[in-house]
C-alpha cells in the first residue's frame, strides 16, 4: 500500500511538472535540432562579385517611373535609390497635392532627404515637411485675380521649414519633463539626435513655376534645351556646407569672436551648414549634458569643439522660383550628394539630355590592365569620365546612377557594388535621384 501511494505521488508530481509552461521538452518526441556535419570543402568558394546582370538588378531594384497625364507641363518622372548604409539613411517623396489656395487645382512635389547620424530625421521629414509647408502657404492669401508673388511663396516655404525644425529641437525640453513613459520620450527625441538635409520642389502648373527649397547639400539642377540643340545646366540650389564661403561668412557674423566654427570645410565637425535635427549644434550646452545624463543621448561637442553660443545650424532653406518655359524641352534633376560626389551639374544634365534621345549605347568596356582601387591615385578617375558613358537603362535616374559609379567600366562599378555595409560606406554614399521631365521630346 505504501508503495502504491508513493508511486502515485511521483506520478502526480511528474504530471504537474510536465504541464508547467516552458517544460514541454519533457514530452517532446521529435528531434528538431539542426545537424551541422558537412563534407569539408577542398577549396573555399565564396560568393562571386556582381555580374553585369547583377549590377543592373542592384541599380534598378528600387527604381520607379510615372507618366503624368493630367498636370500641365509635366510629362514623366523617374526615380531610384541605392543604399550604402544599412538601413539607408536617405528618404524621398513624390506625387500630387492640392494647391494651397484652391482644392480643385493640382500641384506636384518631389523631394529628397539625406539623413546623417541615422535615418530618423529624414523619415520624419517624409511625413511632416510638406504639411508644415502647405499650412504656411495656405496662410498666404493670393491677391484678387492675380497669382501669389514668388517672394510670398518663398517666405511661406521658409517658415514651414523652420516651424518643423523648431518642433523637433525646441520641444525637446517639454518632452524631457513630460509624464510620458521613458521609452516614448526616447522615441520622440531620436529625430533631434539624428539630422537630415532637405531638398523640396513644388511645381505650380497654373503659373508654370517651379519652387525649390534647399537645406543642406542635396542639389537641384534644371536642364534646358537651347535653340542650338545644346543642353544648358541651370543650378536651382547651392550646396550649403563648411566649404561654401557665403555660408561660413554668415555663420561668423552670427557668432562674432568665435574664429574656429568653420574649419577645414566643416562647421564644428559637421559637413553641412544647414540641416534639420542635429541638436548638438543647436541646444544650449547645459541642456546637451542634461539629455546625455537623462536619456543617454549623444555626448556634447565639447571639449573637442569650442561650443559657446548655439545654435550654429539652421534649417531655414534657400528658396528659388523658376518659370518653366513651355517652348523649351526641360527636366529637373534632384539628388542627394551621393550622386554629386561623382558628377558636375553639366555632366548630369548632358547625361540625361543624351539619354532623352532614346539612343542605346552598349560600348565594350575599356581593355585595361588588372584593376585595383590604388589606381585611383594613378590613372583611373574615380569620378565620372565621359569615355565611360553607357546608355542601357530605360530609367533616367538609374542611367545617372550607373554612369556616376563607373558606366561601362564593369570592374569599377561592380567593385563598388561588391562592398556590403558597413564597408560600402568607404566607396560610396547612399544615392537618391529623381528626374522630372517638363516639356519632353519623347
Amino acid at each position: 500500500m505504501k508503495s502504491f501511494y508513493s508511486n502515485s505521488k511521483i506520478y502526480i508530481a511528474t504530471a504537474g511538472l510536465v504541464s508547467t509552461p516552458g517544460l514541454w521538452w519533457l514530452t517532446a518526441t521529435k528531434d528538431d535540432v539542426p545537424r551541422l556535419e558537412s563534407p569539408p570543402a577542398e577549396h573555399m568558394a565564396p560568393e562571386p562579385g556582381p555580374s553585369k546582370e547583377d549590377v543592373t538588378h542592384i541599380l534598378s531594384k528600387e527604381a520607379y517611373s510615372f507618366q503624368v497625364r493630367d498636370i500641365s507641363g509635366v510629362k514623366r518622372y523617374d526615380g531610384v535609390q541605392l543604399a550604402s548604409n544599412s538601413p539607408c539613411e536617405d528618404r524621398f517623396i513624390h506625387g500630387k497635392l492640392s494647391s494651397p489656395w484652391n482644392e480643385n487645382d493640382q500641384w506636384m512635389s518631389w523631394a529628397v532627404f539625406d539623413g546623417h547620424s541615422g535615418w530618423q530625421t529624414a523619415e520624419l521629414l517624409t511625413k511632416q515637411l510638406l504639411p508644415f509647408v502647405r499650412r504656411r502657404l495656405s496662410e498666404t492669401q493670393p491677391p484678387s485675380n492675380e497669382p501669389v508673388p514668388n517672394e510670398s511663396v518663398q517666405r511661406a516655404i521658409m517658415k514651414g521649414f523652420v516651424d518643423l525644425d523648431d518642433s523637433i529641437i525646441k520641444t525637446a525640453e517639454d518632452t524631457s519633463n513630460s509624464k510620458e513613459s521613458f521609452q516614448d520620450k526616447v522615441k520622440k527625441l531620436t529625430p533631434a539626435y539624428a539630422g537630415s538635409c532637405a531638398l523640396l520642389s513644388l511645381y505650380d502648373p497654373i503659373t508654370s513655376t517651379l519652387h525649390v527649397a534647399c537645406t543642406g547639400d542635396s542639389r537641384a539642377v534644371l536642364g534646358q534645351k537651347g535653340s542650338d540643340g545644346k543642353w544648358e545646366a541651370i543650378p536651382l540650389s547651392v550646396d550649403q556646407t563648411g566649404s561654401n564661403e557665403e555660408e561660413t561668412t554668415r555663420i561668423s557674423k552670427e557668432h562674432p569672436g568665435e574664429e574656429n566654427i568653420a574649419k577645414n570645410g566643416r562647421v564644428l565637425g559637421l559637413m553641412v551648414s544647414r540641416a534639420f535635427g542635429d541638436s548638438l549644434w543647436k541646444w544650449p550646452l547645459d541642456f546637451q549634458k542634461e539629455m546625455k545624463r537623462k536619456f543617454n543621448g549623444p555626448a556634447p561637442l565639447t571639449p573637442r569643439y569650442d561650443v559657446r553660443t548655439p545654435p550654429y545650424l539652421t534649417a531655414e532653406p534657400v528658396v528659388t522660383s523658376t518659370k518653366i518655359d513651355p517652348t523649351k524641352p526641360s527636366f529637373l534633376i534632384l539628388a542627394t550628394d551621393g550622386l554629386w560626389d561623382y558628377l558636375s551639374n553639366k555632366q548630369g544634365v548632358d547625361l540625361v539630355g543624351n539619354w532623352d534621345r532614346g539612343e542605346k549605347k552598349s560600348e565594350p568596356e575599356p581593355t585595361d590592365r588588372q584593376f585595383d582601387y590604388g589606381r585611383f591615385w594613378d590613372d583611373v578617375d574615380w569620378k565620372f569620365v565621359e569615355e565611360r558613358t553607357t546608355t542601357q537603362d530605360d530609367n533616367a535616374a538609374v542611367h545617372l546612377t550607373r554612369n556616376s559609379l563607373g558606366g561601362n567600366h564593369h570592374e569599377l562599378i561592380a567593385g563598388r557594388l561588391a562592398f556590403d555595409p558597413p564597408f560600402s560606406r568607404r566607396v560610396r554614399d547612399d544615392i537618391t535621384v529623381q528626374v522630372v521631365f517638363f516639356n519632353a521630346e519623347k
